[in-house]
């Protein structure tokens, strides 16, 4: 007699709310401060399975041909898009991190400067690319990412974040033709 393979739960709806699923800590990673921590996200594989839904749908409307992911949870994320909607991943790195011809981009913080770094191939042929992260807050790091897509040659599709702090208007430093989609907003 063959043995009974379990029942499978059916999956919770694509568009479950993710906002008890995402941490509230404050005072991090300095005082004033609200980090907003998807760690439980993460932990809940219904929750990220419903992350991958809205984003796949977010694919589906775009059709990137490649997902480009901005260090660090930005990997996460993107890796793990790429790999559910079987497209490539390309990660956006802090400097000195990837070997071989790179191109950078110097960007300006509330305190000071970064940079962000691409393999100088990496979007050869105009490759239509979303943009993913964890976070859209100040914007300063995406739009960065934003304009190395572009300097790379890729063409840029859209933007996608799992959480925005719409108040600190993050989406206006964006290109401003370039669909901007995030998941949970805080006001």
């Amino acid at each position: 007699m063959a043995a009974m393979m379990p029942a499978l739960r059916p999956p919770r709806h694509p568009s479950l709310d993710l906002k008890p699923l995402i941490r509230d800590i404050p005072d991090f990673p300095k005082p004033g401060i609200l980090f907003r921590d998807i760690t439980p996200l993460l932990r809940d594989p219904e929750g990220w399975r419903a992350v991958m839904n809205q984003m796949g749908a977010i694919c589906e409307r775009l059709q990137p041909d490649l997902i480009v992911g901005i260090e660090s949870r930005g990997f996460i994320v993107g890796t793990a898009l790429a790999t559910d909607r079987k497209l490539g991943f390309v990660p956006v790195r802090k400097p000195g991190k990837l070997p071989g011809e790179i191109l950078g981009i110097d960007y300006a913080l509330e305190y000071g400067t970064d940079r962000l770094e691409i393999h100088a191939d990496a979007l050869q042929g105009g490759a239509k690319v979303l943009l993913v992260d964890d976070l859209l807050a100040t914007g300063g790091t995406a739009a960065a990412a934003a304009q190395l897509i572009s300097q790379a040659g890729g063409d840029l599709v859209g933007c996608s974040f799992v959480i925005e702090l719409a108040a600190l208007a993050g989406r206006e430093k964006l290109p401003q033709a370039t669909p901007v989609e995030s998941l949970v907003i805080y006001s």
